[in-house]
């Protein structure tokens, strides 16, 4: 099920426009303002389309889809009172996939809902099955961590596989706690976030030099982790 998220100021339209992606089977998150979308880049950019007033309250769709795209290529579909060829042009500019004016065909909206959902994604990069942390060697195929002589040092669990490789996608970016229960663990699951800090802490008997002062599992106080290489 694809996830849609909307920021749109006008309520008719944006509870009309979700009413019917939620109908046509998408998943729906909303925004009434430019803010509350600012506020929740993360849930922006990992949604599958980006549906996007231009002229929000507080911050515009603009500077909002120019923010998205520091981080993520997530679809972008502009939509604007405003619907001059240049205005067009400058969404497109700033990162928009797709332009429609106000007052727009419903049906012609969830066809272009649709073609960006549904675009194949651009190709990806070959994902490594090894990964070198340190002077460790991590074999995601295998589970196991190496040392520098190539010596098997550790057997990993699913989940400590799965918990690596979500701080390796997310390589310098600060993750909550919760962000990453939620990613790892899953929303129907329940466990503590001391559950992570006891990972964190196998990681870094692992892969640390000196477990006191880390250079690939960072703490970030009253936040989370933060993962670098060095």
């Amino acid at each position: 099920m694809a996830l849609v998220s909307i920021v749109e100021d006008e309520s008719s339209i944006r509870e009309m426009i979700c009413l019917n992606l939620e109908l046509e089977g998408y998943a729906v998150l909303s925004f009434s303002d430019g803010r509350q979308a600012m506020d929740s880049l993360d849930k922006l950019t990992r949604s599958d389309l980006v549906i996007l007033d231009v002229m929000l309250p507080q911050v515009n769709g603009l500077t909002i889809c120019e923010e998205i795209r520091k981080t993520s290529a997530v679809p972008v579909l502009f939509l604007s009172a405003k619907g001059t060829t240049s205005d067009k042009i400058e969404g497109l500019k700033k990162g928009g996939n797709d332009y429609l004016a106000k007052p727009f065909d419903l049906e012609e909206l969830l066809l272009r809902v649709k073609v960006l959902t549904d675009f194949p994604k651009t190709t990806e990069k070959e994902v490594p099955e090894k990964y070198q942390i340190g002077d460790k060697t991590v074999d995601k195929s295998s589970f196991t961590v190496t040392d520098a002589i190539g010596q098997s040092i550790y057997a990993m669990s699913k989940r400590e596989m799965d918990l690596l490789l979500f701080f390796i996608d997310h390589e310098g970016q600060v993750v909550s706690r919760d962000e990453i229960l939620d990613n790892v663990w899953g929303k129907d699951v329940f466990p503590t976030s001391r559950t992570i800090d006891n990972f964190i802490l196998q990681f870094r008997r692992i892969f640390e030099e000196d477990t006191k002062h880390p250079k690939h599992f960072h703490s970030i106080r009253s936040v989370g982790y933060r993962f670098t290489w060095k």
